[in-house]
Order: C-alpha cells, then sequence, then structure tokens
C-alpha cells in the first residue's frame, strides 16, 4: 500500500476551517480555504497566514560549521552576520541544482539549513555525509519545527499584537529586523526564531515554533491579526504570489539538469570563495551553448499557458516551454515562467503560447512581474 500522506501539527484547525487539502511532498496540506483568489488578494493588501510545516529544517553545529557550508553549498555562508539569512542552493557535479535552500546563522557556531518538503531526505544526507572532516553535527530537526508564515503589508502589526509572543530582550526588535534577517522571541515559555523572509513579494515573517505550541501560536496570530483583514491562506494562492513575484519553484524553474545561470542565478553562485563545493567545475564551464534560458512571458487576454505548455516562435516553430503560468490576480493578465532558447530570450521579444491548439501572443519580459511597495 502506498504511504499515506503525513499531516500538518496544525491539520485539526485546517479541518476546522473547511480548507481543501492537497498531498504535497508526501503531507496533506491545505490548497485552500475559501477561494485562492480572495486568499491573493488578502495578502496583497492586508495579510495570509499559511502553515508550511511540511518545509525541511536541518542544524548544523560546530565551530567549523560555516567552513563546512561554504565546502558543501554554493554561497559563502561563512560570511553570515548571526541572525542573518542567505538563499543558497545545493547543487550536484554536473552543477545543477539538487534544492534551493535558505540558511540561518541562528549561532555563533550554528546554522539552520531550510529544506523543500521534497528534498528534506536529500540534503539532510547530502550533509551529513560530507560534516565528518569538519567535526560538525548535522541535525534534522524538522519533526519538531512547526513552520507559520504571516504575509502581507500588515504582518509586522500583526505580530507585534499577538498575545503572548515576546522579542527575547537584547534581540532585535520586529521593526528593526531587516528583509533576510531574523530574531529571537518566545511563545508559552519556550523558544520562537523568528526570520523577515517569505514566499509571496510582500512583506512577512516565518515563525520557527515548537510543534507542542503550533496550534495556540496560529490561534494568537490568527486573533491578533483578525480586526486587519488577516486570513487563512494556502498553496494555491501561495503558488500565484510566488509568481508574480518571479521567484522559482523547485521542480518546475529549477532542477537537477538545470544550472544556475540558466535559471538567472548564477549570481548566487560565490565562484569568488577559494572553497571547492559540488558543482563548482561545472558552473565554470558553464552551460552548453544553445541551452534554454529561464524568462518571464506576458500575455493579454485571460487565457494563461500552464506549466508544460509549448512556447512558439512568431513562426510558429517550438523555441521553449512553460515551467510556471496563471492569469495574475494582481495584475488581471497571464503571466508565465518559461525555459525558451537564448535567440528567442531578448526582453521585448515576440513570441506565442500555445494553449491547447490556440496560439496566444506573448512578450519576453524580465521578472518579477510584480514588486511592492516599499
Amino acid at each position: 500500500m502506498p504511504d499515506l500522506p503525513r499531516s500538518s501539527p496544525l491539520g485539526d484547525i485546517h479541518v476546522a476551517l473547511g480548507a481543501a487539502f492537497t498531498d504535497f511532498a508526501g503531507w496533506s496540506m491545505p490548497v485552500k480555504y475559501s477561494s485562492d483568489l480572495a486568499e491573493h488578494h488578502a495578502i496583497r493588501n492586508a495579510a495570509g497566514i499559511f502553515d508550511i510545516s511540511h518545509m525541511g529544517e536541518i542544524a548544523v553545529r560546530g565551530l567549523r560549521a560555516g567552513e563546512f557550508l561554504d565546502a558543501t553549498l554554493a554561497g559563502r555562508l561563512s560570511a553570515l552576520d548571526l541572525m542573518q539569512a542567505k538563499y543558497t542552493l545545493l547543487l550536484n557535479e554536473r552543477g545543477g541544482v539538487v534544492d534551493d535552500l535558505i540558511v540561518y546563522r541562528n549561532g555563533e557556531a550554528e546554522y539552520l539549513v531550510v529544506a523543500n518538503a521534497s528534498n528534506r531526505d536529500v540534503v539532510a544526507e547530502v550533509l551529513r555525509a560530507g560534516a565528518v572532516p569538519f567535526d560538525v553535527s548535522v541535525t534534522d530537526v524538522s519533526d519538531g519545527i512547526a513552520l507559520i508564515a504571516v504575509q502581507g503589508p500588515r504582518a509586522q502589526e500583526i505580530l507585534e499584537r499577538t498575545a503572548g509572543l515576546e522579542i527575547v530582550a537584547g534581540q532585535a526588535s520586529l521593526a528593526e529586523v531587516r528583509y533576510y534577517r531574523a530574531t529571537a522571541a518566545t511563545f508559552a515559555e519556550r523558544n520562537v526564531f523568528i526570520g523577515r523572509t517569505g514566499y509571496t513579494g510582500e512583506d512577512g515573517f516565518e515563525l520557527y515554533a515548537d510543534v507542542r505550541d503550533a496550534a495556540a501560536l496560529w490561534s494568537a496570530l490568527t486573533v491578533a491579526g483578525a480586526p486587519l483583514g488577516l486570513v487563512p491562506a494556502g498553496l494555491a494562492c501561495r503558488d500565484t504570489l510566488r509568481l508574480e513575484a518571479g521567484m522559482p519553484l523547485y521542480g518546475h524553474e529549477l532542477g537537477a539538469d538545470l544550472l544556475p545561470v540558466q535559471a538567472g542565478l548564477g549570481r548566487v553562485v560565490a565562484l569568488t570563495k577559494d572553497t571547492d563545493f559540488p558543482g563548482r567545475a561545472a558552473v565554470e564551464a558553464g552551460a552548453p551553448a544553445g541551452s534554454r534560458v529561464l524568462v518571464g512571458l506576458v500575455a493579454e487576454g485571460r487565457r494563461a499557458g500552464r506549466a508544460g505548455y509549448a512556447v512558439l516562435s512568431a513562426d510558429g516553430e517550438p523555441v521553449g516551454e512553460i515551467t510556471s503560468g496563471a492569469l495574475s490576480p494582481t495584475l488581471g493578465h497571464p503571466i508565465a515562467l518559461a525555459y525558451v532558447d537564448p535567440d528567442s530570450s531578448t526582453v521585448g521579444t515576440s513570441l506565442a503560447i500555445d494553449v491547447r491548439g490556440s496560439r496566444i501572443p506573448a512578450t519576453v519580459t524580465t521578472p518579477p512581474f510584480y514588486s511592492r511597495k516599499k
């Protein structure tokens, strides 16, 4: 028999809220509660609360932890300040992306590696395999952590109003925490790690809490946010939000056969660091001539291209394939991310999307499609 999807520690709350569920990376997760469009607009205009407890968290500890991560991941993690985060990649020897990660330096000799749910075990295995020569410990702590995201222009105000959520003395206040920085708090007398990060293109925070406090913390955030327009939000609107923000999704824009430069992420690979790391030689060699590159596409009308739909030249010849696409709730017209041939990747190039046999005119653009007001 196939394994049943895992349940989030907040599963009972989602059922009580009437969520519709989907199997996502082996987890039963809420796809929407009411209307995915309403949830999307609420986050752009006020705030939404997400359960993202399916993500993986791996603790790396030891005096040489930074050095170890430099030798394992594509970025220079040893240069992180305390309570700073960095977006980085784990590459294979071919230079392909095994996973995209966020790494926090949450202690003088401690880092927290946050992996996608589908790659949690692979990332943990790779880290463990390389840890011994550096005398560092690698511990998958995912099962003890509930991860809740509050995203939207009123996110900070909501956290500041949340009863029982207290910033630890000497730590940065929420107002002082910059993007991709973090602070420490307590809730129910246990630690909560709060990063100013997210996957929506809006301001927001991600709260790493003890699973025992997950339901109480969700409820406290909900009570604080209800007067400010906070709504529960599922994976459907999370996907349209991240697409509008031009953020890649593993398995769509990123994969084991795609080099970072093809996805526009060449800057994420720290080739200036002295340390060797998996995939470095392949990245330095570059993608083979003619390799497709990731672009944004905008179209008119209401018919959106979806993942797997062909991208055509003006003459009707196949030149690429969509990886993610939707009718943008914020912008009101179709948008997509697609891999296309290099000679079709110039901004302003007129292409077409094959939408079930109909050619929908589209124009190449540079993501993001939407940027929040600062």
